[in-house]
């Protein structure tokens, strides 16, 4: 009861801290947007270009802002989530194996229902977290999008070179990594899943 109830305040602080970080990356692409708007760009005063400037300086701020939040989620709880993962693909294949013996040797529905249970339980909380990391790499690559769709070609040169090295940041991957051994995204769900079963299938066997 009392590891359940700390799992959850864990993963509602998470999700807390993965909200505040998507919605820091909205808040960039809004002031890109308001930064190069058609209007704004048209005017080519020299009022203009420093409201232009201040605008995606502020962006390139929030960005930055953002996404050292998102490796911060990563940095502080990384230890958890590395157990977290491991408990839950070691405890997803022990369930499937239960399930499998319980059908297999003795149909005992109490039991059975529980395993399928946790099973669930297992692959929510891994769907979950993974959805969360892939919410925060989806809205990072919507602000290198938010710039390639602006009327940027409209900007004065000296601003379209600010462009072409935000451009050129949004080359580098930004990922949701795990201690170098795994990647938050939802990719990362089906191989949890894949990997459960492949212990499964090992358990299995080594029955036989």
């Amino acid at each position: 009861m009392i590891g359940g109830t700390a799992l959850i305040a864990t993963g509602s602080i998470l999700i807390v801290y993965q909200k505040h970080a998507c919605g820091m990356f909205q808040i960039t692409c809004y002031r890109i947007e308001r930064a190069m708007a058609f209007e704004t760009l048209q005017k080519n005063n020299w009022k203009n270009k420093n409201l232009i400037y201040k605008g995606l300086i502020c962006a390139v701020d929030m960005h930055r802002k953002a996404m050292k939040l998102s490796h911060s989620i990563v940095s502080r709880f990384k230890v958890m989530i590395s157990l977290l993962i491991i408990v839950g693909v070691i405890g997803a294949s022990l369930n499937f194996f239960r399930i499998f013996q319980i059908i297999s040797f003795g149909f005992d529905t109490v039991e059975l229902s529980l395993h399928v249970m946790f099973s669930i339980i297992h692959f929510i909380y891994a769907f979950v977290g993974n959805y969360l990391a892939q919410e925060i790499m989806d809205h990072n690559n919507n602000v290198f999008a938010t710039i390639y769709n602006a009327q940027w070609y409209v900007a004065p040169l000296q601003i379209q070179k600010m462009i072409l090295f935000l451009l050129q940041r949004g080359t580098k991957a930004f990922t949701m990594n795990i201690n170098g051994l795994f990647v938050g995204s939802l990719e990362g769900a089906a191989t949890l899943l894949s990997t459960a079963v492949s212990y499964f299938t090992v358990l299995y066997s080594t029955q036989n």
